[in-house]
């Protein structure tokens, strides 16, 4: 029987029998995602100084990792990678859009970025700088954070991060 869950990072919904082991949006873990009728998660969150500051960091960090991979994803000379760099910009696209909805934005628009190699192996080297940064920013954004709600958003993309940073640490071998 099919039952509808959300997913407390960025509050998709999502139907199936069983919840995904990951969010299919923005990639949370199985232990983000509850039936929606549980769903209580809010994006309506107040934000001190530092936390605001972040939270804009984060937006740009996700604008530019999603522009950077929307680019690969065209130019790369690898199908694998192509297919790769889409998923990784859909996600990172989805990721943008939780900070604005933290940061009560209407749009996000994500710009179209022409520079970017067509070799896979420098677009590989490339996320994998940038998703090294963006763990290093979350982990300390969390450690700073006082908010419990963004807290878990930075923890849980930590998490998402880590997992595209194994993804093309293991192309990049």
């Amino acid at each position: 029987m099919a039952k509808l869950f959300r997913c407390k990072i960025c509050g998709d919904p999502y139907i199936g029998a069983n919840p995904p082991t990951r969010c299919p949006f923005c990639g949370a873990y199985e232990d983000f995602i509850i039936e929606a009728k549980d769903f209580k998660e809010t994006f309506d969150v107040e934000l001190n100084e530092k936390d605001l500051a972040n939270v804009k960091k984060a937006l740009d960090v996700e604008i530019s990792n999603a522009k950077f991979y929307f680019c690969a994803t065209e130019k790369t000379d690898d199908e694998e990678g192509k297919q790769l760099f889409k998923a990784l910009g859909k996600v990172e696209a989805e990721h943008a859009s939780i900070w604005k909805k933290i940061l009560k934005m209407d749009k996000v628009d994500i710009p179209k970025l022409d520079e970017c190699s067509t070799t896979n192996k420098d677009n590989l080297q490339e996320s994998h700088d940038r998703e090294t940064k963006a763990i290093e920013f979350y982990k300390q954004a969390a450690e700073e954070s006082e908010n419990e709600r963004v807290k878990q958003i930075f923890t849980a993309l930590v998490q998402v991060e880590t997992d595209h940073l194994e993804l093309s640490g293991e192309r990049l071998k």
